[in-house]
Order: structure tokens, then C-alpha cells, then sequence
């Protein structure tokens, strides 16, 4: 495993993936019943947006900058800011949080966390990073430990309720199959859990192919595509967008889309072609 996530902390793939993640489990939390959140892939809980490899590619600049120098944010956003603020002095923006850290920020005491990191330097700084917050919390960091591998190990939860969001690098050439495997697994043990699988969009065929895997496993639930391009998947600059497949997403999160891909579309657009959308894969049945 060679991808390192610093040199990407905070760019628009994190504001869109981190802004979704805080809005559902606001949605969550508005249920007086505790849940569970899984992070398959949880890299080392934040990033130092100062330290030379970030500032290789400075690529903060065009996402969570944009977001926090904005002076009339709408209200969804503002927990997810909250959260990016508590990790800085100052109203300076030196840390930016990855997704474990954002979701213990926002879960409440009876909720459970189980985050998971393969690559072994990173799981070392990961368990460096929550364990201060482990008092408080309740919060089982599995690292060394193969993501994929926990969701067949750690469903389901006790708690009937939650989330399990699968995150991987993509560094691998079977990634995508990868993500349906576990998605499949997942299923058998708990049909009734909210998926969010994030994905990034380079080859529009390979998205395609992974949406068509999505339809085909059997006894899928209600499926909601969601993405944003930053510019036109015509370009060939690698990186034009990123999405979810959301499998049971919050329903509040559902009536909120509009006005979020309103709102980040513009703000993280980095040419015309930039636009946001999102359909449903598989419609309840």
C-alpha cells in the first residue's frame, strides 16, 4: 500500500464525502436510540494541512479553504465547519479531520465507532490520534486491520442501527470489485444498515460497471447514486469527481441534497463542465 492521504486531506473529494457523513449522522442523532458507525478505511484521523507533503499539492485550497472562508454559510454546514474549527486555534486552519475524527466529533456517548486501517504506519498514528478520545467514547480502533475483513467480522451490530462507510484508496486494479464483495457480505448480515460507498470518478465505464454490480446483488435495498464533478468528465485530469452509492440513506439526508449540491457545486467547481446530481440506482420496493 502506497497511497498517503495527506497529500489529498480537505481537497473537494473530503468536503463533499465529510459534509454528507456529518449530515447523516445529524439524522442519526435525532433518534433517542444509539447506533453504530464502521469505518473500513480510517487512515490516521487527521492531517496536518501545514506539513510539507500537503503542501506539495495544496490541494486543501480548493476545498475545505473554499467552505471556511465563506461568511454566510447556510445551516447544514455548520457542524461539519464546527468540527473542522475544534482541531484549530485561532480560527486558523492548520488540521483537517478525517472521517474517524469527524465521526466520534458528532456521535454522542451510547453511540459506538469502529474504525479500521490496513496500512501499518498509518494505523499506528491512527491509534496515536483517538486515543486521547477513547475516555469518552466508545471507540474500537481495529489497525492493523483489513476493512473489508470487519464488515464480515463485526456485523451485525448490537445496536440494530448505524452506517458502515467504505473509503478505500483505489489503489488496487479489483478495488471496485472489492467494495461490492464487502457491500454483498454486509447484506446477508445486516439488510437493514446504511451503506455510503464512496468512489472516485476517472474512467465513466468503470462507474457504469460498478453502478450495474451495485443492481445486481440480490435482494438490494432502496440505492441512491449520488456525485459531483468539479470539472467535465471529458477532461483528462485524472481526478473530476467523486460520488456515493448510498444504500438505505437517511431519509433527512435525501430531502437535503438539493440544497447541498446547490450550495458546494459552485463553491468546489474548478471549470464549466462542473455540475451535481444524484438519482436512485434501485427505487424501494
Amino acid at each position: 500500500m502506497n497511497y498517503r492521504h495527506i497529500y489529498h486531506a480537505g481537497n473537494f473529494a473530503d468536503v463533499f464525502k465529510h459534509l454528507l457523513l456529518t449530515r447523516a449522522l445529524n439524522h442519526f442523532n435525532k433518534k433517542n436510540k444509539p447506533y453504530m458507525v464502521l469505518d473500513t478505511h480510517g487512515g490516521i484521523g487527521k492531517y496536518d494541512l501545514d506539513s510539507e507533503l500537503a503542501g506539495k499539492t495544496e490541494e486543501f485550497t480548493q476545498g475545505i479553504s473554499r467552505l471556511v472562508e465563506q461568511t454566510n454559510s447556510p445551516a447544514f454546514v455548520q457542524p461539519y465547519i464546527e468540527s473542522v474549527k475544534q482541531l484549530n486555534d485561532d480560527n486558523q486552519l492548520r488540521f483537517y479531520p478525517g472521517s474517524p475524527w469527524l465521526i466520534q466529533a458528532l456521535m454522542r456517548a451510547d453511540d459506538r465507532l469502529i474504525v479500521c486501517e490496513l496500512h501499518q504506519q498509518d494505523a499506528v498514528t491512527l491509534k496515536q490520534t483517538l486515543r486521547p478520545l477513547s475516555g469518552s467514547k466508545k471507540l474500537e480502533v481495529l489497525a492493523p486491520q483489513d476493512g473489508y475483513q470487519a464488515v464480515s467480522a463485526k456485523l451485525p451490530p448490537a445496536e440494530k442501527r448505524g452506517l458502515v462507510v467504505i473509503d478505500p484508496p483505489f489503489e488496487q486494479v479489483d478495488e471496485f470489485d472489492r467494495v461490492i464483495e464487502a457491500l454483498t457480505q454486509g447484506l446477508r448480515r445486516w439488510q437493514s444498515g446504511s451503506y455510503a460507498l464512496w468512489y472516485p470518478i476517472k474512467d465513466p465505464v468503470k462507474i457504469a460497471n460498478f453502478h450495474r454490480d451495485v443492481t445486481t446483488i440480490a435482494g438490494i435495498p432502496k440505492t441512491l447514486v449520488i456525485e459531483l464533478m468539479i470539472r467535465s468528465p471529458d477532461e483528462c485530469a485524472g481526478l473530476n469527481g467523486c460520488g456515493f452509492v448510498w444504500v438505505n440513506p437517511p431519509f433527512g439526508l435525501v430531502n437535503e441534497l438539493d440544497e447541498i449540491l446547490a450550495y458546494i457545486s459552485p463553491l468546489l467547481a474548478q471549470s464549466e463542465g462542473a455540475e451535481s446530481h444524484y438519482r436512485w440506482l434501485v427505487e424501494e420496493s
